[in-house]
């Protein structure tokens, strides 16, 4: 393999396994903040108790973020330094921006969250929880609409060849980043629905399995009930802006959904591909074979049943008159330099990712709406498979979310900086062009030495996980307060 591939395969396995915390603790911060909400507005040792145990394995995986997303900034000088010199005067302002409120508005609330129980007035220490989980939000925010501008360019002139910051209010408000923002929040709030109805779900069973009466009983069915609700309405969100971020693709880069469909040849209309067979290893995807939905693709791109798709072949063509047909000569390039330039993503991985990631994300929705169902009016689910079920529905929705940036990212190739239609001529970086000087041993130890620091940090964050999760309220909370003090009226809550 030569440095681009190794570069390549390091960015990709950082950045997903990073990827895995950052939707978690988006979604269930704002929801451990809701829970804390409901106990201080209520009094009921319920949401207290919730806020607790649902807290710490918030923070366990926070922590676990911290220490991986650290690396990726890293990432842009140690082998992407020809990429960081080109976008550094754009992508400095939305990182830097993201920097401040991730490290000193997460951090300073967070630690205030921490060690301010019995220490600050309660709507004090409530109002720590929500300056957290908002400021992750807006952390979010900054980080897609710095990556929205690698995919849709704009607020920005060139100048002696490399791109240079006029409008920072145009990067903020691309409609690129407005599209994935909240269509990234939505799978968030589906990552931790997962995670309440898994495991609220598990211990509900439990309860039924031994036979005895749970005192907190409505602990778990209370979680269940909040994480299958905020999953329904998470999976409706990312239909709706999913739908949103697809009509912009098909103006902005038409052919990362050719591929996702596997269209090769131009279609008016044009159906959307169910499945598809056949050597799809082929560029030119000519031996590709789809059963489809006649026109649906045409109304998903273009709102009109009747409207023209472009296909892979006709936009190779447009992209080799507008890009050049060849990668410059210059030995930077290795392999690369000189040869014709590849237009064509890698169709098994955009056509099944894009997929999968609809496909996951509805049965974990579909799981939880059923968890919902199965434990209604104070019913205690005790058949093996309902644990089996909802534990691993956890896994989906994080499987959802890296599908869909896998598909995000490996979509756009060759192009590292996309290229905007519209926008200004020569804004662009092949992904070719954008690596370090490197030797192919140097990036191969950095990736060897990050995927095992990686691999040992999954390690220790799922046995903390799974060590706080088996234990239940007990294990979090003080010895001298473990006991339900259910209010009058609270029965009445628990029913559903």
């Amino acid at each position: 393999m030569d440095v681009l591939d190794l570069a390549r395969w390091q960015f990709g396995i950082t950045t997903v396994y990073h990827f895995l915390m950052v939707p978690l603790t988006i979604g269930l911060s704002v929801l451990v903040a809701v829970m804390q909400t409901a106990w201080v507005r209520t009094g009921r040792h319920r949401y207290y108790a919730m806020t607790k145990f649902w807290g710490k394995l918030l923070l366990i995986n926070f922590a676990a973020g911290v220490v991986t997303g650290i690396v990726q900034e890293f990432q842009f000088g140690m082998t992407w330094s020809a990429y960081s010199r080109f976008v550094g005067d754009v992508f400095g302002a939305p990182l830097a921006m993201e920097g401040l409120v991730a490290f000193f508005v997460e951090s300073t609330f967070l630690g205030l969250w921490i060690f301010g129980w019995d220490r600050l007035p309660k709507k004090v220490h409530l109002a720590c929880a929500w300056a957290f989980s908002l400021a992750t939000v807006a952390s979010a925010y900054f980080i897609i609409a710095a990556n929205s501008w690698m995919q849709h360019p704009v607020g920005a002139e060139i100048v002696d060849g490399r791109p240079r910051l006029t409008d920072i209010w145009a990067v903020l408000t691309n409609n690129t980043t407005l599209a994935a923002f909240p269509h990234a929040i939505a799978g968030a709030f589906a990552v931790a629905a997962a995670l309440l109805v898994g495991i609220g779900g598990w211990h509900l069973w439990r309860k039924g399995r031994d036979g005895d009466p749970e005192e907190h009983d409505g602990i778990w069915r209370t979680s269940v009930k909040l994480g299958a609700l905020v999953g329904a309405v998470a999976f409706a969100g990312l239909a709706v802006t999913g739908d949103m971020q697809g009509k912009l693709m098909f103006q902005q880069q038409p052919m990362k959904m050719a591929a996702a469909e596997a269209l090769c040849n131009t279609e008016e209309p044009a159906g959307f591909s169910i499945f598809a067979y056949g050597d799809v290893s082929r560029p030119d995807c000519e031996n590709v074979k789809s059963f489809t939905v006649p026109a649906l693709l045409s109304f998903l791109a273009h709102n009109d049943f009747d409207s023209q798709v472009k296909g892979v072949n006709e936009l190779v063509a447009e992209y080799r008159a507008k890009y050049g047909t060849n990668y410059p000569v210059d030995e930077r390039l290795g392999e690369l330099s000189g040869k014709p330039i590849d237009y064509v993503p890698i169709l098994p991985v955009t056509y099944w990712a894009f997929r999968l990631m609809i496909g996951l994300g509805a049965i974990s929705a579909g799981i939880g709406v059923l968890a919902l169902w199965l434990t209604r009016r104070g019913r205690v689910p005790r058949t093996k498979w309902f644990p089996r079920m909802v534990l691993a529905a956890i896994a989906l929705p994080f499987l959802a979310n890296s599908l869909g940036w896998i598909f995000t990212e490996m979509g756009r190739q060759p192009f590292v900086v996309v290229p905007n239609p519209t926008g200004v001529d020569g804004m662009w970086m092949f992904t070719a062009t954008g690596v370090s000087s490197l030797s192919a041993g140097e990036v191969l130890t950095s990736l060897i030495a990050l995927t095992t620091v990686y691999a040992v940090l999954a390690v220790l964050e799922l046995f903390l996980i799974t060590k706080y999760a088996r234990a239940g309220v007990e294990g979090v909370l003080p010895p001298d307060d473990k006991t339900d003090k259910t209010e009058e009226g609270d029965e009445l809550a628990f029913a559903y």
